[in-house]
């Protein structure tokens, strides 16, 4: 195993999909968000092209190769998770469903392919370039959370442009930039039709957005039912503990 690994990284289980990840506390770890965009995506069971940006150590791409047999293309900017990714992927040998560009989200469209892709995700960076302190130590952090190289804007942008008309686009973000995420989405011919709120317990404000759009879609938005991660015990609701474990808690 260790050949598999470097520094201080180590290979994590993806209990529900019965897959290994590999991570580093001071690179990258990724978080439920993730796991919650790959569950409320829709995506084709058999075939079909997608693709996931802002990919990190290409654990959406690996959660949702336990849904879908469509071929699915990681984008990422940082090298060092770029890596992670691909021997990941190795690892689960997964490399003839999904591969890994290491790459601009902003100028990838240009490289992949204008308007060839089903369905996109993305897992943007959440915060302002200015909201960035000094307290965030590690480089791939401060580049995964905050917007350095890449602004929602621009996500949106790119999805839009890898997707056919019909496609499918789903970003997880968070609540307060809700008008920001519609509003960039209609900008790009991106109609929004589903938006699930995440609550981190009953009584507690929405922390996470999941939001899924269709190209040159028709008006027409549906409210899903509120997600609750906690219970009252502090234990993970039924519906999240199945998403996390599947039949294997």
């Amino acid at each position: 195993m260790e050949h598999w690994l470097k520094e201080d990284e180590r290979l994590d289980y993806l209990l529900a999909e019965d897959l290994r990840i590999i991570q580093s506390p001071s690179v990258f770890s990724f978080s439920l968000d993730a796991v919650l965009l790959s569950r409320f995506v829709n995506v084709p069971l058999n075939k079909g092209k997608i693709v996931d940006l802002c990919s990190g150590n290409g654990v959406i791409p690996l959660f949702l190769s336990a849904r879908t047999k469509a071929e699915i293309i990681g984008v990422e900017l940082q090298e060092r998770l770029f890596d992670m990714a691909e021997r990941s992927i190795k690892y689960n040998g997964l490399e003839k469903q999904i591969q890994m560009v290491h790459g601009d989200v902003k100028v990838v469209p240009s490289q992949l392919g204008i308007e060839k892709y089903d369905v996109v995700t993305c897992n943007p960076p959440y915060f302002l370039s200015h909201e960035l302190s000094e307290k965030n130590v590690s480089e791939h952090y401060a580049i995964a959370r905050h917007e350095l190289y890449l602004t929602l804007e621009e996500a949106v942008e790119s999805a839009s442009k890898l997707l056919k008309q019909g496609g499918k686009a789903a970003f997880v973000h968070r609540p307060g930039r809700l008008l920001d995420i519609v509003t960039a989405m209609r900008a790009h011919r991106l109609e929004p039709k589903r938006i699930r709120f995440v609550y981190p317990k009953f009584g507690k404000e929405a922390n996470t957005l999941l939001i899924e759009g269709i190209k040159d879609g028709k008006p027409d938005l549906k409210i899903l039912p509120p997600l609750y991660v906690y219970n009252d015990n502090n234990e993970y609701t039924d519906e999240v503990s199945e998403i996390l474990y599947g039949d294997k808690k």
